[in-house]
């Protein structure tokens, strides 16, 4: 049995990839510092998941057909009555994941 071949390109281009990811995180908390919260830009950050959830769902939606589109509009629904991102997407993958496997 051979041991495995550590190959230092790859490691050199994923820490680079750590950095790269680490230093846009820092950066967006080090320009919001410099950010004066107005009631502007608080009703835009607090829209801001919604927006975020939207883009992911309408892909999906367009490409799946009727499942995804019950599993948005439940996910829909649910954001309106929760506000909660996680509870929406987990519970629209599971409608879509059961409508699926009833054959639709």
């Amino acid at each position: 049995m051979t041991e495995p071949v550590i190959e230092w390109p790859s490691i050199v281009a994923i820490l680079a990839m750590v950095a790269a990811t680490y230093s846009t995180r820092i950066a967006g908390f080090w320009m919001m510092g410099h950010v004066v919260i107005t009631p502007r830009v608080r009703r835009m950050l607090d829209a801001l998941p919604g927006c975020v959830l939207a883009a992911i769902l309408a892909p999906l939606m367009w490409r799946s057909g009727t499942p995804a589109a019950a599993g948005v509009a439940v996910a829909a629904g649910l954001m309106l009555l929760w506000r909660n991102e996680f509870i929406a997407v987990f519970v629209c993958i599971m409608v879509v994941a059961l409508l699926r496997a009833a054959g639709l």
